[in-house]
């Protein structure tokens, strides 16, 4: 477990990249709930959280190939990326973005 930010310094609607154990991980806050996934788009070595958040479906983009990728299972939902991205356990505990592996795949 790593507590990784404060809930307020995270922007809704917006990707923050971390690292938790040694791995990238992609941020983002959707109102007041957080998500976490790896941050390396599976078809390209490419950071997912310069991409663009779609809030209202719960996806990240990735800005190189525009492969979408959902925040809740890390499966892609658009071409080219075809594989799923590691998704983390991400929680809001006393204000502190708290992080774990061992999301849903």
């Amino acid at each position: 477990m790593s507590t990784i930010c404060k809930l307020d310094e995270l922007t809704s609607g917006e990707a923050k990249k971390f690292t938790v154990d040694g791995t990238p991980v992609a941020v983002v806050r959707v109102e007041d709930k957080v998500y976490a996934i790896a941050d390396t788009c599976s078809h390209a070595n490419i950071s997912l959280s310069e991409g663009l958040v779609w809030c209202d479906s719960l996806q990240i983009e990735c800005f190189k190939h525009g492969s979408a990728f959902s925040l809740v299972t890390g499966k892609p939902d658009t071409f080219p990326a075809t594989q799923p991205v590691e998704v983390f356990n991400a929680s809001v505990v006393n204000g502190d973005v708290v992080i774990t592996r061992g999301g849903a795949q």
